[in-house]
């Protein structure tokens, strides 16, 4: 439950300026299509797919960690972690990807595998009018067999060279731009919900002040009686 009251009263400690950015931001956010990334072992690399997921509206993110450890960079995430809410596949002697999967399908995604193999879908083809999960794993070894074998569908970029493959980074780009383009141009309610965008909203005040613990404090112990 969104306490109304409290987001009235860290108002005062933010500019109007940032909180009409903010707005604007989540008006712009969706859980329509998420982002799951699996196994990505250079911090570079999952720092610009992340950066991307901020840039381009995507609210959470999902990372699967079975071999390597995610680790945003901030020179290249440029703090667009600080934004995002991530989910975390982790747990000792568990197959990550599986429990990624399951969790995604029981919130109602399609699991799309992003990969230039396979009969894949063209990015421009793609249905957008279904929720959907897009995977991207390493460049040089792609999704595990995991991901592969329970996708729902699998999406490609088109491409004219000798090159088979792009960059993760680059990949997570175009077809999130594309994504988010399509959208806003369809008829899908893919904005996020009133209360959604007021925990949020919430959620985003509280980072934006540097006193916030103390500030928290006092409201709960002097103001609310």
């Amino acid at each position: 439950m969104v306490d109304y009251k409290f987001i009235e009263y860290l108002e005062q400690f933010v500019t109007d300026k940032r909180r009409n950015l903010f707005k604007k931001v989540l008006d712009e956010r969706t859980r329509h299509f998420t982002v799951a990334i699996e196994d990505i072992y250079q911090p570079h690399n999952a720092s610009a797919v992340v950066r991307s997921c901020e840039i381009f509206g995507i609210q959470d993110v999902h990372v699967i960690e079975n071999k390597y450890k995610f680790y945003a960079s901030n020179q290249v995430a440029k703090g667009a972690q600080k934004w995002l809410n991530f989910s975390l596949y982790k747990k000792k002697d568990t197959n990550n990807t599986l429990a990624c999967i399951e969790s995604l399908r029981n919130k109602g995604y399609k699991i799309i595998a992003t990969t230039p193999h396979n009969d894949s879908c063209v990015l421009q083809d793609f249905d957008i009018n279904q929720k959907s999960a897009f995977f991207f794993g390493v460049e040089k070894g792609g999704l595990s067999k995991d991901v592969m074998e329970n996708a729902d569908g699998y999406l490609k970029i088109p491409m004219v060279g000798f090159t088979e493959s792009l960059n993760i980074s680059v990949a997570a780009a175009i077809i999130l731009q594309h994504m988010n383009e399509k959208l806003k141009k369809s008829e899908v309610k893919w904005k996020l919900e009133a209360l959604e965008k007021n925990d949020l909203y919430l959620e985003w005040l509280q980072k934006s002040i540097k006193s916030i613990k103390k500030i928290k404090e006092y409201y709960y112990s002097e103001i609310i009686i």
